[in-house]
């Protein structure tokens, strides 16, 4: 198992920020979700200090979809982030968190009536639309208040990467956006003029998540750089903003080969300044969303071992506290992941195992075929990269209560998600 940002190993016990992982489940009991906070800031600020924030007023929105606590809302707000979110959920938090609305980005494809409505009464700083209807709400709700929004486009720009089906977004044939083969975001743009209430400032679009290739965003840079000089030619708009959205992959097994921050942000921004040079137009403000990229190796989910199933010359199973309510990318994506024993760490790996979870159905898998020391029950597993997608697609399937969230640094514990009571789990249902 690669050991991520401050993860060491101390008498064959694993330590996250300088707290012992046993500490830590006896405590708050498991299944818990442990966060690096010094991984998460680290990650922020390079993401600041590469992609030039200061030096050419670039931004860096967090996607919020990965991971958002009023706590995240917070450590983003302090470490100079934009705000990502895609929901009146996630909008609320941040607003709770008192979160800066003119750095936040609204995203969705369908967002509510009522969403819109929230979002303009608080004042966030763009609307990502998405499609025609959204238009026509976004125009109605700011003349009734009075207001002027500025908007970004979101478009498909008919790029595919390779990644999994379910979290492509770039190709034509998605959900998102307007399409640039069919002519949807030249109507759009033509419509504009009838809506006296919105203001376009930027394009935005978004090609995947998980994607270790880093041409697939040149390819998207250089899309969006033309559109730019194609809108200013054609419909006198200047449009000084691009939102790159996010994707970039990270580790979670050993078959991932993913981009430094460093080298993904310098891509884009070389590209992009070399292909105004090119075309002869003024380098735009660039905009790029990570999610997965800050929260994803900061994160881990400890379990505690229960049955185990040795089936002869099949498999054996492992079983876990926990499972697809905590984690359901496994079942949902098969998505891959490492997992050691904490109290274990420097013992010998002599067991290929598969890691099960205790809800009630045969594809709760964590994971399929794990090389793992002796164990028995009582033991507490680890899986690791768990930080994006684990918490925020949780679910009370089977009945069960969402685990608690702590972050860890400096060698302190910090509760910031409190453990779902089974009150707390039937406190909206009525008799």
């Amino acid at each position: 198992m690669k050991l991520h940002g401050n993860m060491s190993i101390k008498n064959n016990t694993l330590y996250i920020g300088g707290v012992s992982c046993v500490d830590l489940a006896n405590k708050y009991s498991t299944p818990l979700y442990i966060f690096d906070e010094n991984l998460i800031r680290e990650n922020c600020r390079e993401y600041r200090k590469y992609f030039k924030v200061d030096e050419n007023s670039n931004k860096v929105a967090y996607a919020g979809k990965a991971f958002l606590t009023l706590y995240m809302c917070n450590l983003i707000k302090e470490e100079n982030l934009c705000l990502d979110v895609v929901s009146g959920g996630e909008l609320y938090t941040a607003h709770k968190a008192n979160f800066p609305m003119e750095n936040i980005l609204f995203h969705g494809n369908n967002k509510t009536i009522d969403e819109i409505k929230m979002g303009i009464k608080l004042g966030v700083g763009r609307f990502v639309v998405d499609n025609f209807y959204e238009l026509d709400i976004i125009e109605e709700i700011c003349k009734e208040n009075n207001k002027i929004q500025e908007i970004y486009f979101r478009i498909t720009p008919g790029i595919e990467a390779h990644t999994h089906d379910y979290i492509k977004t770039g190709q034509i044939d998605s959900k998102f956006g307007f399409a640039l083969i069919n002519g949807d975001l030249y109507e759009a743009i033509e419509k504009l003029s009838k809506y006296k209430h919105i203001k376009l400032v930027g394009l935005h679009a978004h090609i995947g998540s998980q994607i270790f290739d880093i041409q697939p965003f040149i390819d998207e840079v250089d899309i969006m750089i033309d559109l730019i000089k194609e809108i200013k030619e054609k419909y006198n708009i200047d449009l000084k903003e691009i939102d790159l959205g996010g994707g970039i992959g990270v580790y979670y097994t050993k078959e991932d080969k993913p981009k430094t921050i460093k080298e993904f942000c310098e891509a884009i921004i070389n590209r992009t300044e070399v292909k105004c040079k090119e075309i002869g137009i003024k380098v735009p403000t660039l905009i790029i969303e990570p999610g997965r990229s800050i929260s994803a190796n900061a994160g881990s989910t400890l379990y505690t071992i229960g049955s185990i199933k040795d089936i002869k010359n099949v498999r054996t199973y492992v079983s876990v506290d926990g499972g697809m309510t905590d984690n359901i990318r496994p079942s949902l994506y098969k998505a891959g992941y490492e997992c050691s024993i904490v109290n274990k760490m420097k013992y010998e790996k002599v067991n290929n195992v598969t890691v099960a979870g205790k809800c009630c159905e045969s594809g709760d898998i964590l994971i399929t075929h794990a090389n793992i020391m002796d164990i028995e029950s009582g033991d507490i597993l680890i899986t690791t990269s768990t930080g994006a997608y684990g918490y925020s697609m949780a679910s009370n399937y089977n009945k069960i209560p969402k685990p608690a969230v702590v972050m860890v640094s400096n060698g302190k514990a910090n509760l910031v998600c409190k453990r779902q009571t089974y009150d707390e789990l039937l406190e909206l249902e009525l008799i």
